[in-house]
């Protein structure tokens, strides 16, 4: 029952070819015999490492005994090839994938493409498993630099310049003032120096 509530644990997280190691803590309780054959029941597997199960012989005279279970997980998750520093893109290189203990990391990546081109908050060492709390998409332009503000309806494409006033990353909705008129508009990111209106009437 252990193993087949880690498969299901495994599988929802999308863990990459998972193995298990399973063990039941020993004590000094000798189960009394049961007339009827024991059932067993789940109580928490919220802690791989601490799961808690319930054994109980039915009927009159029966009995009730908690059992823990300890297990461990590892399976094939992205770690750093090579040194990174905080807030540089990954690159194809930058990573493999490797088969590591993931009991303890909840988080872990199973996609290498998924996180080419994002960045690591903090500067990690080579053969750290990457972990998606501490990634971020790449920030593609800066606070104060010039942009280009494209305007696109149907076939008509505008073009402007710009100065954007936050940070932002692919996609996200940044301020952007436009230089000539001196009008600010949130704009999305669409590549490094270049958004378009957040809202365009009409579109």
């Amino acid at each position: 029952m252990a193993r087949e509530q880690l498969t299901q644990q495994a599988d929802a997280a999308g863990l990459l070819e998972p193995q298990f190691q399973v063990a039941v803590v020993k004590t000094s309780r000798i189960m009394p015999a049961c007339a009827v054959p024991v059932t067993l029941e789940l109580a928490d597997s919220r802690v791989p490492q601490r799961m808690r199960f319930v054994a109980s012989c039915p009927g009159a005279g029966g009995w009730r005994y908690d059992i823990l279970v300890r297990s461990s997980i590892t399976a094939k998750v992205a770690v750093t090839s090579v040194p990174v520093i905080a807030n540089t893109p990954l690159q194809a290189a930058d990573i493999s994938l490797a088969r590591h203990d993931v009991t303890l990391i909840p988080d872990s990546v199973s996609s290498l493409s998924g996180v080419v081109g994002l960045t690591s908050k903090r500067s990690l060492r080579a053969g750290e498993v990457l972990r998606q709390g501490q990634l971020a998409s790449a920030v593609l332009i800066k606070r104060g630099s010039a942009v280009s503000i494209v305007a696109r309806k149907e076939q008509v494409e505008v073009s402007m310049a710009g100065e954007a006033m936050d940070p932002g990353a692919l996609g996200e909705i940044i301020r952007v003032r436009n230089t000539t008129s001196g009008t600010q508009i949130r704009a999305r990111v669409l590549d490094a120096g270049v958004v378009e209106p957040a809202e365009i009437p009409g579109r």
